[in-house]
């Protein structure tokens, strides 16, 4: 089934989760957040098994001024 990371379809098996599709693409463990259908999910639930047609989006924290 495919489902869409910050714009790019990626394909993945009907039991994959959020945290094993973050893994899978080398998100950091730390210093992230995740949107699962435009609403922001906490890290304590991203053991959720995506839907076909799921749409994540990460932003990753940087350091700077």
């Amino acid at each position: 089934m495919k489902v869409t990371v910050n714009d790019e379809a990626v394909e993945v098996d009907a039991d994959t989760t959020i945290a094993a599709l973050l893994s899978r693409l080398g998100f950091p463990d730390k210093g992230i957040a995740v949107a699962l259908d435009w609403s922001v999910l906490p890290r304590s639930e991203w053991d959720t098994t995506l839907a076909d047609g799921a749409r994540l989006d990460v932003v990753t924290a940087v350091q700077g001024g």
